[in-house]
């Protein structure tokens, strides 16, 4: 018998395909703007700078200075440069960094968006904001926030290094696992979670190997595109949560806190809810939370946080803020437990549900 649900689509333009990137004129104008704003991080400003030379005189100028969990200062400074330049919408090109400024920038401003994805954070299809102040990390639902178009262009990420493609695939996957016991779950992210897992699952151990390997790098945009659906139709829940915080509290970089905690919160949430996340478990040969951490450990993923310089020490704070308001979530969030789970990310210890 099928659960009752609510299913809501969200209104994006989606464009798939190897080239697409260079519609983003004829987005722009169709959007009804005519001068744009690039934004990127410091470490692709050339790229920025390139696409808007190809842009011409639609571009209103480059912003570089997009950071990791979209710290509020900098969207403040980037808002001041908006203004200046006389910005009518944003153009990000870049991974979660650069989308994350340009809906900061669109909650504050209403104006359109173009997004152009160079990995798999799959943040572009949501209506979802993190935002980081003071130390603290917060997310937000806002309408205003959810890009208009997409450009996935598989050729952008051809270049994009093993390891961040690793991290940035197992990042999405997230999105897709937690989908599958969201508190409003629905028939169709559900689908959409267990076909973006199969992509990412059949893509990253292929792009390990051949790292500009088309077909994979479109699989996993694709896997990507999939996953930041499911994350923009349902609720977040334990996974999320402890991720806002080590990134938030301890600034722990995005993609590789989630790589390395995604086997843990799912296997701490399989002890609850086996049925649901049966998928997990059969397309990764193993219980879920064991079938990732084994998956990831053959596609060379980061295991431990303390390889990414969370102390032991930092793990009892961690368990306070991550049980303090807590998302839902299908099994109690318990500190003793959540102490536990932080400590076997903390090692690198093998999950064993």
């Amino acid at each position: 018998m099928t659960r009752a649900f609510v299913y809501t689509a969200r209104p994006s333009t989606v464009v798939f395909g190897p080239g697409r990137s260079a519609e983003a004129s004829g987005w722009i104008e169709r959007l009804g703007c005519a001068r744009a704003l690039v934004l990127s991080t410091p470490q692709q400003s050339g790229e920025a700078e390139a696409l808007a030379g190809r842009l011409g005189p639609l571009a209103a100028g480059v912003f570089a200075g997009a950071a990791m969990h979209t710290p509020v200062e900098v969207t403040e400074k980037a808002l001041a440069a908006a203004r200046n330049a006389g910005a009518d919408c944003f153009v990000a090109l870049g991974g979660g960094s650069t989308t994350g400024l340009g809906k900061a920038l669109a909650l504050r401003t209403d104006l359109p968006q173009i997004v152009i994805p160079t990995t798999y954070a799959g943040s572009e299809v949501t209506d979802i904001l993190g935002q980081t102040e003071g130390g603290k990390k917060t997310t937000l639902r806002d309408t205003k926030v959810l890009p208009e178009v997409v450009l996935y262009d598989p050729e952008l990420t051809l270049g994009l290094p093993v390891g961040m493609s690793v991290t940035s695939g197992l990042n999405a996957m997230a999105h897709a696992a937690e989908g599958l016991y969201a508190q409003d779950r629905n028939p169709v992210a559900s689908l959409m979670a267990v076909e973006a897992l199969r992509a990412l699952k059949r893509a990253l151990p292929a792009i390990v190997a051949h790292p500009r390997d088309a077909d994979a790098r479109a699989d996993a945009l694709y896997g990507a595109w999939l996953c930041g659906t499911v994350l923009g139709n349902v609720g977040m829940a334990l996974h999320h949560k402890i991720c806002h915080v080590l990134g938030g509290s301890f600034d722990t970089p995005h993609a590789e806190t989630h790589a390395i905690m995604l086997p843990h919160t799912i296997a701490y949430n399989a002890a609850a809810v086996p049925e649901l996340l049966a998928p997990v478990g059969e397309i990764f040969g193993d219980r879920p939370g064991a079938g990732l951490w084994d998956f990831a450990a053959s596609i060379g993923a980061p295991r431990a946080m303390r390889d990414l310089g969370l102390t032991e020490g930092d793990l009892d704070r961690a368990a306070d803020l991550a049980t303090a308001n807590p998302y839902w979530n299908p099994r109690p969030i318990e500190r003793g437990g959540i102490r536990s789970l932080l400590q076997d990310a903390w090692e690198g210890r093998r999950p064993a549900a």
